[in-house]
């Protein structure tokens, strides 16, 4: 008996060895960074400065790959899908990853088919108006909209979009109405409001800002707890008078269900890496990103935080009827 539980001992022995060289030994061969939208957008930015900065910690090229469709959900699905290997990492946002469950029907589990890497930015949405609005501040944005119900003019880059869903918060805010108008993407809403056409929008902060620098369209107030380091001008919505109203695309990496726990905290170091580093750091703030502090960059932590962002949204987003066929 004792011989026996000796070799048993061994054999278990030599088998934690031998996965703990191969974690070690990981990566031996490019990883593919799949991202969901198309190339020269702010979550294929982000995810080309990470790779680049990820490939120095691993040893190995990460090669971004755009898989693009169905308001990302064909790339998230990509992911999903791929051997748990390591080898296969996914970039995706708040739309991907918590409003695509309530407005599509998807082929996999948001929370569960999934092995969370970190938290590695979020982008707050800027409240924005056309030049001609007469509203001097968010209070007086307020009382015009409640004054006219139905009538406002809300530009969305389409049903169930980020700005689609954070003007319907807005009006859950306020207890006011407004008209949506649904565009094909941000940047044909964003060339209506600045043409006049549309008379407020909610918009990435990091799209907007370059347009209300160059003074083409108004800025009432960024939807987060504090002001924008790339645009510290702008007040808060408590500061503004509208408490509460937060509203962040943020951005994490996911690897598919079953990839091995050391392989995981392998990609969570390289990503920590990555967000340390000054050069990383500048070209996020320069878009308008700001990055989590370090308790937030764990896989649990992005796993809570996604968890919570899903019982916070679907709620709100099914009861207003905000569906994608």
């Amino acid at each position: 008996m004792h011989r026996l539980l000796a070799a048993a001992a061994w054999v278990a022995a030599l088998v934690l060895a031998c996965a703990g060289a191969g974690a070690q030994s990981y990566p031996t061969k490019p990883i593919t960074l799949v991202v969901p939208f198309s190339a020269g957008g702010p979550t294929d930015t982000l995810a080309r400065i990470l790779a680049d900065r990820m490939s120095r910690t691993l040893g190995q090229t990460v090669v971004v790959d755009n898989t693009t469709g169905a308001a990302g959900s064909v790339g998230v699905g990509r992911v999903a899908r791929a051997a748990p290997d390591g080898y296969t990492l996914g970039i995706g946002h708040w739309s991907t990853h918590v409003v695509n469950g309530a407005v599509y029907k998807l082929p996999y589990d948001l929370l569960n088919d999934f092995e969370p890497v970190a938290l590695v930015a979020s982008n707050p949405q800027l409240l924005v108006g056309k030049k001609a609005v007469a509203a001097k501040d968010l209070k007086e944005l307020v009382a015009w909209v409640k004054d006219n119900p139905d009538k406002v003019t809300v530009g969305t880059a389409g049903v169930g979009a980020a700005s689609h869903v954070s003007g319907v918060y807005f009006e859950q805010k306020i207890g006011g109405k407004v008209q949506f108008v649904p565009y094909r993407g941000a940047a044909p809403a964003m060339q209506d409001l600045i043409a006049g056409q549309i008379d407020i929008m909610f918009d990435q902060a990091a799209n907007s800002i370059p347009q209300v620098r160059a003074d083409k369209i108004k800025a009432y107030a960024v939807t987060a707890r504090k002001r924008l380091a790339a645009a510290p001008e702008i007040p808060t919505v408590d500061e503004a008078g509208l408490p509460g109203l937060y509203i962040s695309v943020w951005h994490g990496l996911w690897l598919p269900k079953g990839v091995s726990r050391d392989i995981v905290a392998r990609l969570n170091a390289a990503v920590v890496e990555a967000v340390s580093d000054p050069a990383v750091r500048e070209k996020f703030a320069a878009l308008g990103q700001e990055i989590p502090p370090p308790a937030q960059l764990t896989p649990e932590a992005l796993h809570a935080h996604h968890k919570a962002e899903i019982d916070l949204w679907w709620p709100l987003i099914k009861t207003a009827g905000i569906k994608v066929e």
